[in-house]
Order: C-alpha cells, then sequence, then structure tokens
C-alpha cells in the first residue's frame, strides 16, 4: 500500500518563521489530506523528544513518516557532535516502530576530493545505519543535486549505492535525480531493490522548482511503475518552488489536492 506524506521543508524555506511550529505544520497537513508527516531535525524545535511529538500526531491522526537528519559528514569518521545527534534520533524514533531515519548530507561549496569526501561519507552513514539496526531502527540514504553535493550525477549513485551498507537503504527524490540529469525511471529502475522510500517534487525544463503538477516530471507514470512493481512504502511531497516558500500552508493544501486528484486513485488502482 503507497501512503502519502508531506515534508517540512516548505515551511524550513522562510527560514525561522516556522521553525518549532510543528503544530502548526502537523495541522495543515492532515486538513490537506496526507497520511504522515516527515519533519527534518532543524524544524522541531522543542519537538526534539518524542513525547512532545506523540499528542501532535494523536491530535491530527497522522503518522510520523521519518525524521530528516540533514549533517555535514565530511571526516572519516562522524564527529563527537555528529554522532551525539544520530545517536539522540535513533533513540527518539524507537517510539515510532514505524518511522525511519532519513539521512541527508548538507552540500559543500563545491566538488573537490570527490572521491575522499564520498568515502568519508558512506563511512559516516554506514556507521549511523548499523547502530540503528542494532537498535531496531531503519535508516534511509536521501542524495540531493546543489552544485556542491558529492552524490549528484548518474556515476554518483553507482559509487553510492554500491558503497551503502545493507543497513542502509535508498530514498529516491525524484526532482532531485532529475536535476542530476539522469534518466529518472531508469535510475528507480537500476536501484529498485535498494529503494525504501521517495520524495517527489517537480522542476520545470530549466531545472527551476515549481509547484507539483507544472514541470516535467511525470509523476502519474511513477506512481504506476511503483505500484506495478509492489513499491509499498511512503511517498513523501515535498514543494520547493518560490510559491511554496511565500506560502507553504497553501503549497501543502495545492499538493494535497493533486495527490487525491491524480496519484491516489493510480496508487490504488
Amino acid at each position: 500500500m503507497i501512503r502519502f506524506g508531506c515534508q517540512t521543508y516548505s515551511w524550513q524555506m522562510s527560514g525561522d518563521t516556522h521553525r518549532g511550529r510543528i503544530r502548526h505544520m502537523a495541522a495543515v497537513t492532515a486538513a490537506a489530506g496526507f497520511d504522515g508527516i516527515e519533519p527534518e531535525v532543524v524544524m522541531l524545535g522543542q519537538h526534539r523528544e518524542p513525547a512532545a511529538m506523540a499528542p501532535i500526531l494523536s491530535e491530527t491522526g497522522l503518522q510520523l513518516v521519518s525524521i530528516v537528519l540533514v549533517e555535514d559528514w565530511a571526516e572519516p569518521g562522524e564527529t563527537a557532535a555528529e554522532r551525539s545527534n544520530a545517536d539522540h534520533f535513533i533513540d527518539y524514533l524507537r517510539q515510532f516502530p514505524a518511522a525511519v531515519l532519513v539521512l541527508c548530507q548538507l552540500p559543500g561549496r563545491d566538488r573537490d576530493r570527490l572521491a575522499e569526501r564520498q568515502r568519508n561519507l558512506l563511512a559516516c552513514v554506514n556507521a549511523i545505519g548499523q547502530r540503528a539496526a542494532d537498535q531496531g531502527v531503519r535508516c534511509t540514504f536521501h542524495p540531493n543535486s546543489p552544485a556542491g553535493s558529492v552524490f549528484r550525477t548518474a556515476a554518483d549513485y553507482e559509487v553510492l549505492l554500491g558503497g551503502l551498507a545493507g543497513t542502509v537503504g535508498f530514498t529516491a527524490d525524484v526532482g532531485h535525480i532529475a536535476r542530476g540529469g539522469m534518466d529518472l525511471l531508469g535510475t528507480l529502475q537500476a536501484y529498485r531493490d535498494r529503494l525504501d522510500h521517495v520524495h517527489f517534487k517537480d522542476m520545470d525544463s530549466r531545472g527551476r522548482w515549481v509547484p507539483t503538477g507544472t514541470g516535467i516530471i511525470d509523476f502519474p507514470g511513477l506512481i504506476s511503475y511503483l505500484r506495478d512493481t509492489g513499491y509499498a512504502g511512503w511517498i513523501v511531497l515535498e514543494d520547493e518552488s518560490p510559491d511554496a516558500e511565500r506560502d507553504p500552508d497553501e503549497a501543502t493544501h495545492r499538493n494535497g489536492r493533486y495527490v487525491a486528484s491524480r496519484l491516489r486513485p493510480l496508487a490504488s488502482a
């Protein structure tokens, strides 16, 4: 069964304006018709403890899809601060057994020392994945596509998927895959056996983020492929368009309408 969630990044683009307003974001997400919410750590504010999140989920009827942890992971091993943060959220997610820990690297300024930086990232992520697995928590890695990302091209993905340990899944962000110049469906097919989490966002032919369903990405086709290959995880909508930055609440409702009219019928066909 494919379920649809909402990422908090639309609110995050406004800087500190919405930081810590998880109750508001969850209420909008539920009203828009989503099944779950996926907060980034930076947006949690005072809700960094599971006891603060549980009543919000109960009030809104949402599931916690995942927690997204973004770090540099630039050294051969985790820094003390990185390890402490990862361990906190591994423990956090023990209280929400159905949720996953999504790991995403903060992009650098360039791609200098690419092979070394890729090795360092993999070492850190694999270490987190093993500790999480030991605690019964699932991890998955989310590559991205800014110019300083170390995993953004087809060649990079070969290194990534060849180097991730079995304890770490693959989050396919279709917008970042397309923006990295890759064949979108071909990439999903190539790594389908590792795919355990999906992000949807749209872009235009020039690589600019646009409202979902108004760009060049064939979301209905992707839903059909995932459904036909037995995908039973989450698809999380993540709108990074200028419209979403200006009004994240309306962008969330717009995405909810798009999911209800175009995607849910295909997911359950």
